[in-house]
């Protein structure tokens, strides 16, 4: 069993578990459900944004801790003062260190779109997203049949979110729904966890074109995202670089910076 199977498997698990304690009733009680959400899309095509999606996650099952005690309202305030576009908050507990209360509270200190990062195999789950304040939540085709993966979509856009699908290959775009509104192609194999951006590049040209394409996971290099920007991509998903640090608001600030200034330099170049 890989890590990713291990992972829906505790899954299943840990949904049944939580719908006996906190029954979708109860859920859809939250202030939450009367709120309108932020559009990611919209705002990943923003002129004015950078396009990061930075991320809140303090471990993950193949690197351990990576900031274990960060705050919440201090990461996520910083990293939209340095230019994000969205945030992105994992809530997966066991294997990642991650709450509900911290997407709960990201919203809380941020108006902005805010991805729910979990591991989605039931409709609960986008209830339970939907309760805590996300705008948006993510579905991994790795994880999920074409009906399963179409459902789940279906019933996340009827409880007014966006709808994010994490492809690992080609085939898997097979899976994608006029439901989905945004498409990120995740350059760590979930099965072995190496990463590299020839994924995103590869895929790059089959991508439909409606949809907001987004590059996930091993972006540390601000040139990568230049390289990628200019390829097609609209998104970038970015956490570890950033939670490594002390301050990841001010590192999120200085790779903007670094984006930015290299593509003022080729722009120029060219002009």
């Amino acid at each position: 069993m890989n890590i990713l199977e291990e992972i829906i498997a505790f899954k299943k698990k840990e949904v049944a578990e939580r719908q006996s304690l906190y029954p979708a009733k109860l859920l859809e009680q939250s202030i939450y459900f009367d709120t309108p959400v932020v559009s990611l899309k919209k705002y990943l095509l923003r002129e004015d944004k950078s396009g990061i999606i930075a991320e809140f996650k303090r471990r993950s099952p193949s690197k351990g801790d990576i900031n274990p005690y960060a705050s919440v309202e201090r990461v996520s305030i910083g990293y939209m003062q340095a230019g994000a576009s969205a945030l992105s908050v994992l809530t997966d507990s066991h294997f990642f260190g991650g709450r509900n209360e911290d997407l709960t509270e990201a919203r809380k200190f941020n108006f902005c779109p805010i991805l729910r990062k979990e591991f989605i195999v039931d409709e609960y789950q986008l209830i339970e997203a939907k309760s805590i304040g996300a705008d948006a939540i993510l579905l991994i085709a790795e994880c999920l049949d074409k009906h399963q993966l179409a459902r789940l979509a279906k019933t996340a856009k009827a409880l007014g979110m966006e709808v994010l699908m994490e492809i690992h290959s080609r085939e898997q775009l097979d899976k994608y729904t006029t439901d989905i509104d945004a498409i990120g192609v995740n350059n760590r194999n979930l099965e072995n966890f190496e990463v590299s951006i020839a994924a995103s590049l590869d895929l790059i040209a089959a991508l439909p074109a409606e949809a907001v394409r987004v590059s996930e996971s091993g972006l540390n290099d601000p040139q990568a995202i230049v390289e990628l920007r200019h390829s097609g991509y609209q998104g970038f998903l970015i956490g570890e670089h950033f939670m490594r640090e002390a301050d990841p608001g001010k590192a999120c600030r200085e790779f903007i910076r670094q984006v930015r200034h290299i593509e003022d330099l080729l722009h120029n170049a060219i002009a």
